[in-house]
């Protein structure tokens, strides 16, 4: 592949922010005061040349890293031969390729067909649409902590008022929350189920619920995996009720838990399973995968999108899918074990941790304070970290690219940054008292 002379970036992580400030709607949020200007594996630098650890990974985006050659040259090969044509005015080969392949992969031994979308919150609402159509029902079940997305109906599923919804209301009608098990916060598998046989006893009626639908570990909620039995619980009651289980795995996909879904780690066959995030090793591409009986209930027309399956996105898939193999999964699981032990590590020093948990590559650990202040800390020394939860969360979704001897580095570094705030905390703590 010919080799492409990239343009110099000119300004400086202050300026560019300031423009940023000066141009961009406040509400477009940012968690680092930086600039990025390129990235390679594990690694991201910014505009004056300053190198990190990126344990954010573009919010889960870049499983197989940054700048993947393989990714890369299929996005160039692609280019030059199409680079958009709308799915729904004629086929081109690449988007049935990626619908052949995530029907491959997708759990459960059912015949599966795949719509294509552009972002998550596509996948999400039209899920719904699909469960609706299939069912002729109305309502959906959500879960407390959820997220589903930014667009109103993938909204009104999200289970976190701040800073997602607002005043963004009125929000979508025949949206209904349950508790979702957390048990650091006291909701065990019992409770939670409990609280939605509730639902069905007294504020909607299980005969007008078109779909369930789950994260298998909550993302932006701050990682909490769903028990095994929960999970299964929820397969059987929306099987013995005519529902639709939808499992969201945008942000578990594509070997973050360690397997290529995470719900083969439930031993469970969702209805549909919405995809995004790390499809496309890093472009906008979003799917809806499911049982083809229901995937077709919908008529010609009622899904589709001028972007959704753009050619240059679904040629980064294919070339992603490649990547995943068996030693790629195995890797993630190395990766997450060596995360889940630093944070335990650091949990037994420091009373401030109070929950560390994951599953797989996708760690996180619950602060009773200081969170931010680490994040801040660790950007100071080299590490890119994001919140999640209330902002008492720390999570960690590291291309699962990354090397021992980088991955050592970066831990590293998180620790020196949670010993600096914490053991500041603890000083001040005994200060005072």
């Amino acid at each position: 592949m010919r080799e492409i002379a990239l343009p110099t970036v000119t300004g400086t992580n202050a300026s560019i922010v300031s423009r940023r400030v000066a141009s961009v709607a406040r509400g477009v949020s940012v968690a680092h005061p930086i600039a990025l200007d390129r990235g390679s594996g594990a690694v991201v630098w910014d505009v004056e040349g300053r190198r990190y650890y990126d344990f954010v990974g573009g919010i889960g985006t870049l499983n197989v890293g940054h700048a993947r050659p393989e990714v890369v040259a299929a996005i160039a090969e692609q280019a030059a031969r199409l680079t958009h044509a709308c799915f729904q005015v004629a086929s081109y080969e690449p988007y049935v390729a990626v619908a052949e392949r995530l029907n491959q992969r997708a759990p459960g031994t059912s015949p599966k067909k795949t719509a294509l979308f552009s972002v998550g919150a596509e996948a999400t609402e039209n899920a719904v649409k699909i469960a609706r159509e299939y069912t002729r029902r109305p309502a959906v079940i959500a879960f407390q902590h959820a997220y589903h997305g930014r667009t109103l109906l993938a909204l009104s599923m999200t289970g976190k008022i701040e800073p997602y919804k607002q005043h963004f209301g009125p929000f979508c009608g025949e949206i209904y929350h349950a508790p979702f098990p957390y048990e650091h916060r006291g909701i065990t598998t019992a409770r939670a189920l409990n609280a939605l046989e509730g639902i069905f006893e007294s504020t909607v009626a299980g005969d007008r619920v078109a779909a369930i639908i789950f994260e298998p570990v909550l993302g932006e909620g701050g990682f909490v995996p769903a028990p095994i039995e929960f999970v299964r619980e929820l397969r059987r009651i929306a099987s013995e009720r005519g529902i639709v289980l939808i499992a969201d795995e945008i942000q578990t996909g594509f070997g973050r838990t360690g397997t290529f879904f995470a719900c083969e780690q439930y031993g469970i066959e969702p209805d549909l399973l919405t995809t995004a995030k790390s499809l496309a090793g890093g472009l906008p591409l979003a799917a809806v995968t499911g049982k083809a009986e229901i995937m077709d209930a919908p008529a010609p027309g009622g899904l589709g999108g001028t972007f959704a399956g753009n050619p240059l996105a679904c040629a980064a898939a294919l070339a992603t899918f490649d990547i995943i193999d068996e030693a790629f999964l195995a890797r993630a699981r190395t990766v997450g074990a060596r995360l889940d032990a630093t944070l335990r590590a650091l949990q037994a020093r420091f009373a401030q941790i109070e929950d560390v948990r994951g599953l797989g590559a996708m760690v996180a650990m619950e602060l009773s304070s200081g969170a931010p202040q680490i994040v801040e800390a660790a950007r100071e020394r080299g590490l890119l970290l994001l919140l999640a939860g209330t902002r008492n969360v720390i999570r960690i979704l590291v291309p699962l690219v990354i090397d021992d001897a980088e991955l050592g580095e970066a831990l590293d570094i998180l620790s020196a940054s949670v010993e600096a705030v914490l053991k500041n905390s603890q000083s001040e703590t005994q200060r005072g008292a």
